[in-house]
């Protein structure tokens, strides 16, 4: 098959989960002797035409100009180009501003939708936006040809709002191999003696909530925060709480770095209340970190009992100074590992991706 892949910033992975699972799933389906395609801002760092076997197709995008206006424009920019490519499927990734364009889809392809999280609910926008990010929403399902959710969460949701079917297929992880423990003295932190948390400087990903509820708690062990503070809510975060035992480190992309630093924090905390199978999770999940997760049905139906869970800042509170059980969280470990391994494997993915593909292009789903 001829694949295109857009709604993405592009490939290789210098951004974060969308871009991740873009890379996975291109370099899967082209060992697949699949002819793939996918659609790079011309703000990516890699300027060249071919990567890995997979072509690079650069669109002129201006968000770093005029902010979020830009994407709409960068989107634009890709459909244009998709309509001359003749592609036998068009996957889309997200829907934000892909949905406004669905009059300029290329018609020839099946066009297929993954649909991300429920965008119009995230705390950060105002109003007038969550209610066009719903019309959005709406655009989207109506005009795809296929829907793919990430999580049973959203397949759900879709089911029960639109009664619109869509197929199920998660994110997926590398389990590590390296976890060297000795770069962490260049960061002045001991094996498990810090709480760790990795999250976009947003609202909904109960940031302050995390941060207040551990410095309620005794001792001297920091929490390390990674994420890029320069919108408006990581500088309020940063300028209100840093100090000694809070420690904004700022966006961090060296993914041995990174996994070095999840497998040895005492615990970890994912507080996304917003979203499918969010990838960051996921890798906190294979390095084997002691989980400390929201309180949503999205988190519990990736982990079950293998986790804490809070939805306050006395439940953050609660879970570090309780004495920790090594039989209980080396269990749960064990469980997450194996979920890894057959859950959200990315051969097994990818795998479900083509067969997604494969049959659509021998009978589309109509569209309400």
């Amino acid at each position: 098959m001829k694949i295109g892949i857009l709604g993405t910033r592009g490939i290789p992975n210098a951004y974060g989960g969308f871009e991740q699972f873009a890379q996975h799933l291109a370099l899967g389906l082209a060992e697949k002797n699949h002819e793939v395609f996918v659609y790079n801002s011309s703000d990516h760092p890699y300027a060249g035409k071919d990567w890995r076997g997979i072509s690079i197709l650069v669109c002129k995008d201006w968000e770093n100009k005029i902010g979020t206006a830009g994407q709409f424009i960068y989107d634009f920019n890709c459909f244009r180009d998709a309509r001359k490519r003749d592609f036998d499927i068009l996957l889309q990734l997200g829907y934000t501003s892909n949905s406004i364009w669905h009059w300029l889809w290329p018609k020839n392809p099946i066009n297929i939708i993954n649909m991300d999280g429920l965008e119009w609910k995230r705390s950060k926008y105002n109003r007038p936006t969550q209610k066009f990010l719903k019309v959005a929403e709406r655009l989207a399902v109506k005009h795809a040809d296929v829907l793919i959710s990430d999580s049973i969460g959203i397949r759900d949701y879709l089911q029960g709002e639109y009664h619109r079917t869509s197929h199920y297929i998660p994110y997926g992880a590398d389990i590590p191999t390296n976890q060297n423990h000795s770069s962490l003295s260049d960061w002045k932190l001991e094996p498990y003696q810090y709480c760790l948390l990795i999250a976009r400087m947003e609202p909904e990903n109960n940031i302050e909530m995390v941060i207040e509820g551990f410095l309620q708690t005794k001792g001297n062990w920091p929490l390390i925060i990674i994420g890029n503070t320069g919108n408006r809510f990581g500088q309020y975060l940063s300028k209100k709480y840093f100090s000694d035992r809070i420690r904004f480190i700022g966006p961090l992309y060296e993914e041995e770095l990174l996994n070095t630093l999840r497998s040895h924090a005492t615990v970890y905390f994912h507080g996304h209340s917003v979203g499918g199978t969010n990838p960051s999770l996921l890798e906190a999940m294979a390095c084997r970190c002691n989980i400390a997760a929201h309180t949503n049905i999205f988190n519990k139906a990736i982990l079950g009992d293998a986790a804490y869970y809070f939805s306050s800042v006395e439940d953050v509170k609660e879970i570090i100074e309780s004495p920790l059980d090594c039989a209980i969280i080396k269990n749960r470990k064990e469980i997450n590992i194996e979920k890894i391994k057959k859950l959200y494997n990315w051969d097994n993915i990818v795998d479900e991706y083509e067969k997604v593909f494969l049959s659509a292009t021998a009978a589309v789903q109509p569209a309400i």
